[in-house]
This record gives C-alpha cells, sequence and structure tokens, in this order.
C-alpha cells in the first residue's frame, strides 16, 4: 500500500468522484482508477463502488476510510516536524563560550 494510493481514496471521497479528484489532484481519471484498482486488489476487497456516474463507499471503504484519513494526518505531521527541524524553526542550539 502506497501512501498516494490512500491519498487517492480520500480524494474521491472528498471531492465526489474520480472526475473531479483527478483533476484537484492533477493526474488522469484512467491513471487515478488504476491506482485504486490496484490498492483494491492488494487488499483484496473493493472500496468504492461505482454506481453509473456516482461513486459510494463498500463496507470496506466505510472501515478504511477513518485510519486513511488518520494516516494521512500523521505523515503530514511528520513532513511538519522535519521540515521545522531542517528549517531550523525548531530544535535546539548550545552555545559555548
Amino acid at each position: 500500500m502506497d501512501i498516494r494510493q490512500v491519498e487517492f481514496v480520500v480524494a474521491i471521497v472528498d471531492h465526489g468522484g474520480f472526475t473531479r479528484a483527478a483533476a484537484a489532484l492533477g493526474l488522469t481519471q484512467p491513471s487515478l482508477s488504476q491506482s485504486v484498482r490496484r490498492l483494491e486488489e492488494e487488499l483484496g476487497a473493493p472500496l468504492l463502488a461505482r454506481v453509473g456516474r456516482r461513486v459510494e463507499l463498500t463496507e470496506a471503504g466505510e472501515a478504511f476510510l477513518g485510519p486513511a484519513r488518520r494516516l494521512l494526518r500523521e505523515a503530514q505531521r511528520a513532513r511538519d516536524v522535519v521540515a521545522a527541524h531542517a528549517g531550523l524553526a525548531a530544535g535546539t542550539l548550545d552555545l559555548v563560550a
């Protein structure tokens, strides 16, 4: 499972479909669909049900969504912590005279 795949599923839910999510992510709709399909194959369960032009979460998708959102929040927190230290916005400075 790739964190980008998790981000894609959350974006599809948040944007209400593949086309709008693909546009928001700067991807083509077919590449987004393929990535989600690979994730579903890896997990062994469909996360999204494509009903005509609509997309709905399956039971597995409902169970996946909460942990997926937490994973994305924690990944962003990890990036922020590293960025703060790399930019010297946080950390310690020892001066010896």
